[in-house]
């Protein structure tokens, strides 16, 4: 048979070249079907012929599947069809990964593999972490490989991060503003007028005629409310025989009036207690919300004695003696509350233990001689595994933004509101007034035409430390450096990337977007969404996988844009020793960067002071 050549006697390692020349590439096509129909009709190769070359040198695959493979029906998806890919390129002395790259990026994020310990929930977010040859292992390798890469990616490898992943498989939480969400349970339509009449309260312009309040939430607070007044209500209602142990008290009984009667309090902090193994600044901070709403004057609670009404006896909870007081003295009831509440915080505040290490999830870059530079490596993974902007546009323009993601936050050290709320101002078109930026609390992206530079421009009111000394009344404005071609990148992203995202949906006027779908509902994203972007792009790039070769940095763990303020801090602070120049680096003040960002330890202060005393030594015996 031409092209294969066997030894009698001895088995062949691989499979044997095509006796004819290879053809050039350059105008071969861009899609698996075609470029693998051609390689076989420019060296005389049938199906069938193809086939029985695979195996008569070990590569099984049956002749429907190669066929599919032409035809365009079918694309190859497991580790044992990457191999015979391997085969075929090998056998037209094609380059590596020639047909397989045709398949595209996102292919290895839909393969599928046949190892029965994987459950089908787990086969899209494993993929991408498991080694093309990972069917083909032995099974005690495979155990291995979804050991490391489950405790790595899915259930964390740290304490606070397994305990978080566990707590996710059993939402207990209420859906308290209505809407419908994906591990939430519906809220009673009371409980959600309540909540929506306390979140008019905090969030409108003006109080209520005839109603004092102290403060005003901002959408990010409120927001933040919600949720942790849902997580209370979800444990109260929650089964008591059920996974989550809760109180068992019927939905339509719940309401806001428990939130004034101490034991309702004291159960749900023993509870959380018992969860989590120990106390936390959490518990303080939700006695400290609950504090507000009943205090004398200010406290919504305070001004709505009608809720008293809405008590029922819950055994262990509520009984009749506080119906009895509530009903009889609101005001004093709503003043017992108070006083425990302001008892039980300073308790906790004796006990509370920190229950993860901010740092613990970029320790190897903070840990490094300059962190800053380290990070950068995952820049520069996302560069090595672009997609050809021409064979796959989409996958491209989703690195491209994965890529400006974290060019953007290095260069600015943005909080993640300020990063993913940036509004894009193109060329051409005038930038929008400084007083509408600060009524929206959004800062702007613009091009600026006379210097010819990309320049970032946020309101101070915009910053969530906005009355801090760092602004003193003014705005944040500062161009980009055209380093390492950001300017190129942010040219693409915004002319071609930006709008096959966008896909024809409405534009929200942010310049980073979501890849929008037959099911998206906006294309912006919150923050959550913009987390768990930033946290696969760390997956996929930033974290090395010894069985795959991708990533960039060994020992580090999934986190979020907010570690990237503990990066630029502790960089500048090795660089100068200077907590007021961190603070430059992060729109902050030297004493939030002192207790909350830089990770100036003993061995870098001495270090920093050994530079200097050995050039004087150095001078000295020069000298």
């Amino acid at each position: 048979m031409p092209g294969l050549q066997k030894k009698r006697g001895v088995p062949p390692k691989r499979i044997v070249e095509h006796p004819k020349a290879q053809y050039e590439l350059d105008h071969d096509s861009d899609e698996f079907p075609d470029a693998l129909r051609s390689q076989m009709l420019r060296h005389g190769d049938s199906v069938g012929h193809l086939t029985k070359a695979l195996a008569h040198f070990g590569h099984v695959i049956d002749v429907k599947a190669i066929k599919a493979w032409v035809e365009g029906r079918k694309v190859p998806t497991a580790a044992n069809s990457f191999a015979v890919l391997a085969a075929i390129e090998h056998r037209y002395q094609l380059p590596d990964r020639y047909l397989q790259d045709r398949l595209g990026p996102s292919n290895r994020a839909h393969r599928k593999t046949r190892a029965d310990h994987i459950t089908p929930a787990e086969q899209r977010r494993l993929a991408w972490h498991l080694p093309d040859d990972f069917d083909t292992r032995p099974k005690s390798e495979q155990e291995e490989i979804l050991a490391w890469v489950r405790s790595t990616f899915v259930s964390g490898a740290t304490e606070y991060r397994r305990f978080q992943a566990q707590a996710m498989k059993e939402p207990y939480s209420l859906a308290l503003d209505g809407a419908k969400k994906r591990g939430k349970r519906a809220a009673p339509s009371s409980l959600i007028e309540e909540m929506s009449d306390l979140l008019r309260f905090k969030t409108s312009v003006l109080s209520a005629a005839g109603q004092k309040r102290n403060g005003r939430w901002a959408k990010a607070t409120a927001d933040q409310k919600v949720e942790h007044l849902g997580l209370l209500f979800g444990a109260l209602s929650a089964d008591p025989d059920g996974p989550n142990q809760g109180a068992g008290v019927p939905v339509n009984e719940l309401s806001f009036a428990m939130l004034a009667v101490p034991k309702v309090w004291d159960w749900y902090i023993q509870w959380r207690e018992q969860r989590r193994g120990f106390l936390t600044a959490w518990e303080v901070d939700m006695l400290n919300v609950v504090k507000s709403l009943v205090r004398e004057e200010t406290g919504w609670l305070r001004h709505r004695p009608q809720l008293g009404a809405r008590l029922r006896v819950i055994p262990n909870l509520v009984d009749e003696a506080d119906i009895a007081h509530a009903s009889a003295d609101w005001s004093g009831f709503c003043e017992a509350m108070h006083d425990q509440a302001a008892v039980r915080i300073e308790e906790i505040k004796s006990v509370a233990e920190v229950h993860r290490d901010p740092f613990e999830a970029i320790l190897p870059i903070l840990e490094s001689d300059s962190p800053l530079s380290e990070y950068i490596k995952i820049t520069d993974e996302i560069v090595r595994h672009m997609p050809d902007s021409k064979r796959h546009p989409k996958p491209a323009a989703e690195s491209l933004r994965s890529l400006l993601m974290i060019r953007i936050g290095l260069h600015t050290g943005f909080r993640q509101k300020n990063l993913r709320e940036l509004l894009l101002c193109p060329p051409g078109r005038m930038p929008t007034p400084e007083r509408r930026l600060s009524q929206i609390k959004r800062g702007e992206i613009r091009w600026r035409p006379r210097e010819a530079a990309w320049e970032i421009f946020v309101p101070e009111s915009a910053f969530k430390n906005a009355g801090s000394t760092y602004f003193s009344s003014n705005p944040y404005c500062v161009p980009l450096p055209d380093v390492a071609g950001l300017y190129d990148c942010i040219d693409e992203y915004v002319q071609k990337s930006r709008r096959l995202l966008l896909a024809g949906a409405d534009d929200p006027g942010t310049f980073f977007v979501k890849s929008v779908k037959s099911n998206s509902t906006s294309a912006e994203y919150d923050d959550q969404a913009f987390y768990v972007a930033w946290r696969l792009i760390i997956s996929r790039y930033g974290i090395f996988n010894p069985y795959t070769g991708n990533g960039a940095i060994s020992g580090l763990l999934p986190h979020g844009p907010h570690n990237i303020r503990d990066v630029l801090a502790t960089e500048v602070l090795k660089r100068t020793g200077s907590f007021e120049k961190a603070s430059y680096a992060i729109q902050d003040t030297v004493a939030v960067v002192a207790k909350h960002y830089g990770r100036f330890l003993p061995k870098d202060k001495a270090a920093l002071a050994a530079e200097i005393l050995n050039e004087v030594w150095k001078q000295g015996r020069a000298a």
